[in-house]
């Protein structure tokens, strides 16, 4: 592509963003609607953030993805919030309309749609979700507007981190959500309709290792892992040798570039494309 003096910017921040395969997926997608946009990464350093939005700010770039570890503290540097966003209390997506910066969380529609495009709504159904970190809070919301029954199970030191998200559930959408230690796992899951990790265990270099042991996975129809590095993780392969119909994290990373990109450029985004991107960047990175 040419690059000019009109060529609008988009980014994304976060420390690390060295690993990120959406470079490859955003600018695949402009070339082939013909866009002249330019996605590029920018390492920013926590201590750096404010000065970095004001700056990406000063600079009109069209938007921005927002990464580990700035989902929550970039909130008060925007100056404004998409309802959803508000009540999930994180952004991963940023738009600048007219100078002024506002924040979007796609991560829950993103999931949402990943779901829906393997067939599974989540109405009346049990579903069990290992964590309580950011992507977790955003995709427990999205479920149980979805009017699924949901039980979270995440560390026992970090246990609060999931009745938080029981109680701001609770509170927005009068709705109960069960929360357990992960060690009580073995009771939680019969009868669930769909297992969902949104933990980082499993995730490369740590590959070898599963959130769940793999005899408990026996019985459960639907799994979920949003880890995307390595495409396959063992949790992955071994529900599907259990029998479970699987779904890859590279789906859910799809879908929530996707719909960011929708946002910036007002035009639909070809996402198939956008996840044949990201598997090439994997598959190269595990080759």
């Amino acid at each position: 592509m040419i690059i000019s003096g009109k060529t609008k910017i988009c980014a994304i921040i976060g420390d690390p963003v060295g690993h990120t395969v959406s470079p490859a997926m955003h600018n695949a997608a402009f070339q082939k609607l013909g866009l002249d946009y330019l996605y590029i990464t920018f390492r920013v350093a926590p201590e750096q953030l404010s000065r970095a939005v004001v700056g990406l700010k000063a600079l009109n770039v069209a938007g921005f993805n927002v990464t580990i570890p700035h989902k929550v503290a970039i909130i008060p540097l925007l100056d404004s919030l998409d309802p959803l966003a508000e009540k999930i209390g994180a952004v991963n997506t940023v738009v600048n309309i007219n100078g002024k910066l506002k924040g979007y969380n796609t991560d829950a529609e993103g999931f949402y749609r990943v779901l829906l495009e393997h067939g599974f709504s989540p109405q009346g159904k049990k579903v069990v979700l290992l964590g309580a970190g950011g992507a977790a809070r955003a995709i427990a919301y999205i479920l149980v507007e979805q009017g699924c029954r949901l039980t979270i199970l995440n560390r026992l030191q970090e246990l609060d981190w999931a009745e938080n998200i029981a109680q701001f559930i609770l509170d927005d959408l009068q709705k109960e959500v069960q929360f357990f230690e992960l060690g009580d796992i073995a009771e939680a899951l019969p009868g669930a309709d769909l297992l969902v990790n949104a933990t980082s265990v499993g995730m490369s270099p740590e590959d070898n290792v599963s959130p769940v042991p793999a005899p408990l996975l026996k019985k459960i129809p639907l799994v979920f892992d949003i880890v995307y590095n390595p495409l396959k993780t063992r949790f992955l392969r071994e529900a599907a040798a259990a029998g479970a119909q699987i779904i890859t994290g590279i789906d859910m990373l799809a879908w929530q570039g996707a719909l960011a990109f929708e946002k910036w450029t007002g035009k639909a985004a070809p996402v198939d494309l956008m996840r044949r991107e990201a598997v090439k960047i994997l598959e190269r990175h595990e080759d």
